[in-house]
């Protein structure tokens, strides 16, 4: 599209591909499986730090992303598959019921500094700007190019995880009123779909890479 501008219902439907993408009411019981074990102030820094690098990859994205991955030589595909197989590991923890609990009680200097990592990795990246939400923003960014388009872009990303930001502010009353077995019930149950999310993205990325295997 060269050079023309967006206007509001291009901005508008950036908006809804990156919220049907990452999916953010899906992730809320994942955060609050996650940050279980968090006090209430941990838990909004937690948060704070999550969406704020969310905003921050999306808009790295955006500006360089295509040609990171060029630089690089690597995929998205290849980025798919790197981010299923970190998601299946961490299903592997909640599953276990051991997410949280490691760090409570193993890394007794270093518990904080775990815990803010939590809001960079694997909140932040891969399971809300993950692969998809990543190629999402290379593509716009690809087919409306100039920098009116990019600080258009950019903006709507950073509304995208203010709006993020806002949802998991309530994930405090949900855990106050699930209680601890509540708690882990869901850890369990967003343990396993976790699991099938991440195999499904290392399959996809599998017949990406090698459209004869998996057919």
């Amino acid at each position: 599209m060269g050079n023309t501008l967006l206007d509001f219902s291009g901005y508008l439907k950036f908006f809804v591909g990156l919220f049907a993408l990452v999916n953010p009411v899906g992730i809320l019981p994942v955060f609050m499986s996650m940050t279980n074990y968090q006090t209430a102030a941990v838990r909004n820094k937690t948060n704070m730090i999550a969406n704020f690098s969310v905003a921050v990859i999306l808009c790295i994205s955006l500006l360089v992303g295509d040609k990171i991955l060029i630089m690089f030589g690597i995929s998205i595909e290849s980025f798919r598959i790197a981010g299923g197989t970190l998601i299946v590991l961490i299903a592997m923890s909640m599953i276990s019921g051991k997410l949280g609990e490691d760090k409570q009680n193993k890394q007794e200097q270093s518990e904080t500094a775990i815990r803010d990592n939590i809001g960079v990795v694997p909140l932040a990246l891969p399971l809300m700007a993950g692969p998809g939400a990543i190629s999402s923003c290379v593509v716009w960014r690809a087919r409306w190019q100039g920098w009116q388009n990019f600080f258009g872009l950019a903006l709507t990303s950073i509304l995208f995880a203010f709006c993020c930001w806002l949802l998991f502010r309530s994930a405090g009353l949900w855990v106050k009123y699930l209680g601890q077995t509540g708690i882990n019930v869901v850890t369990r149950i967003m343990g396993l779909m976790l699991m099938s999310l991440g195999i499904e993205l290392i399959i996809t990325g599998m017949k990406m890479s090698f459209p004869g295997l998996l057919s």
